[in-house]
């Protein structure tokens, strides 16, 4: 139903907006790290997994008790 409707339309500028939705929903996005940046993602990943991270609410606590100590 889709593309008999899609096959219908003779609006160029429909068809282009048509057409730039589509391309961004389909469109496969690579991104392209450096040696040293694929390094570091790996090693964070391990300090992760070892535990050596804090949730974001708990920084966000401490930072505040800094900041009222000030």
């Amino acid at each position: 139903m889709l593309i008999y409707r899609i096959a219908k339309i003779n609006d160029i500028s429909v068809l282009k907006a048509i057409k730039v939705v589509l391309d961004a929903k389909t469109e496969t996005k690579i991104i392209v790290l450096t040696p040293e940046q694929r390094n570091e993602i790996i090693e964070s990943k391990k300090e992760i997994e070892k535990g050596f991270y804090i949730e974001q609410e708990l920084l966000d606590k401490e930072i505040s008790k800094w900041l009222d100590a000030k």
